[in-house]
């Protein structure tokens, strides 16, 4: 079977390399891909925003299966043109990408089907949005826009003063484009975080597996949000229990409304859940795999990564099973210095890129310059992922030790990411 990964970061190059070890699978090409993902097939360079140009290259290399990485093409619909075209997709349509495509409609849907999440309200106006926020407790709301941000679209105000600087960034000075043209304003919860995945087709839901990710720029939790700095997932970040009544009480009913709503969902369910003093409430839907919690769950995935694929695209996946090993794993994400704000790239990479079973370093951010050197291309540049059966404290002493043999210039990671779980 001819594959094509759409995308080319650090999620993509971890699907690439699952999707390798798969015995139906003949050739990878990616579309733009990056260096790691080419060593393990084609990488083909366009933008891979461009639909046309993704139709026309499935269609000329007679594509078997595309499997979608990034939230964008899919909420423009490229899984639509595709499918039209008779090729099979691992992704959503963009009528069910709307789960992350607009947090406003995904909010709104929740409130109908009865899926627990915050309160919220909708505002294309500044005045009225500040208005809002001056009614409510100082630091007990979150703004966020409406569309697609790259992750950096919600706000985490503590004072008035910075609420509504946020509000008039996004709704008065552009801030986030497009995205910010409306913004959602939500009552703010207090827990720890987790974001859970699963398969879905239709109304069949595979069994779901946890991970904590860290998405501040700074140990402590400080600084601006970013795309993700590191995350880290184990049997005990979530009982089995638990993951079944997040199964039962949130993706089977997201899924379901997504049916009823004519827009039945085939891909991945993201779901950003947040663990209250009054139980679990959704955050967030996103309609792909997280980054970098894709490049963790690929290490634990058993089943033929491949096969599931294939199986949600062809409305099977009530034949398949996900199945998650009991692995430790923990990502840090090795980035370019003052990121997320203004960053350089273009600085040479030296030192040991491991690879293996259970190390990998995952490419985020990454490109060869004009004398074949790998250099810098992105604010996420590397991911260094590891893996043990034993314990966390392993899995992060050796995801780690990888950080430590990589070199570029103002290269930065956390240096806390689980941390609080060894």
């Amino acid at each position: 079977m001819k594959v094509l990964v759409i995308g080319s970061g650090g999620r993509e190059h971890a699907l690439a390399w699952k999707l390798s070890q798969s015995p139906l699978v003949s050739e990878i090409i990616s579309a733009p891909g990056n260096p790691g993902i080419s060593e393990l097939g084609r990488s083909i360079d366009m933008d891979d925003e461009d639909i046309d140009c993704i139709v026309k290259l499935a269609k000329d290399e007679k594509i078997d299966l595309a499997v979608v990485g990034p939230e964008a093409p899919l909420v423009n619909g490229v899984a639509d043109r595709l499918r039209n075209e008779g090729i099979r997709v691992f992704g959503p349509t963009a009528a069910a990408a709307r789960i992350e495509g607009s947090k406003a409609w995904a909010n709104d849907l929740m409130y109908r089907y009865g899926i627990p999440c915050p309160d919220s309200r909708v505002f294309n106006d500044s005045r009225l949005a500040i208005e809002y926020i001056r009614a409510k407790p100082e630091g007990a709301l979150v703004v966020k826009a409406d569309g697609l941000a790259a992750g950096k679209g919600v706000m985490i105000p503590e004072s008035y003063e910075d609420a509504e600087a946020a509000v008039r960034d996004a709704l008065d000075a552009g801030g986030f484009g497009d995205a910010g043209n409306k913004i959602v304003i939500e009552d703010r919860l207090m827990g720890p975080e987790l974001s859970v995945f699963a398969f879905v087709d239709g109304n069949d839901v595979s069994s779901v597996a946890a991970v904590r990710d860290y998405k501040r720029a700074y140990d402590g939790d400080a600084g601006l949000n970013t795309g993700g700095m590191g995350a880290f997932t184990s049997p005990m970040l979530c009982s089995a229990s638990a993951l079944d009544d997040i199964r039962r009480d949130i993706m089977l009913p997201m899924a379901r409304a997504l049916v009823e709503e004519g827009s039945p969902y085939q891909g991945i369910l993201y779901g950003g859940l947040m663990l209250t003093d009054s139980g679990l409430q959704v955050i967030e839907f996103n309609c792909r795999f997280g980054d970098p919690e894709c490049e963790l769950l690929m290490m634990r995935l058993e089943s033929d990564l491949a096969a599931l694929c294939l199986a949600v695209s062809e409305g099977r996946l009530s034949e398949m099973e996900a199945n998650w090993n009991n692995d430790y794993a923990v990502g840090v994400v090795i980035v370019s210095g003052n990121y997320p704000e203004a960053y350089d790239t273009g600085y040479r990479i030296s030192g040991a890129l491991e690879t293996g079973a259970d190390k990998m370093i995952f490419h985020a951010g990454t490109t060869t310059n004009d004398d074949g050197y790998l250099v810098t291309a992105g604010g996420r540049v590397l991911v260094a992922t590891a893996s043990s059966s034993q314990s966390i404290s392993d899995a992060r002493r050796e995801a780690y030790s990888m950080v430590s043999k990589i070199q570029f210039q103002n290269a930065r990671a956390r240096s806390d990411i689980a941390i609080e779980a060894d």
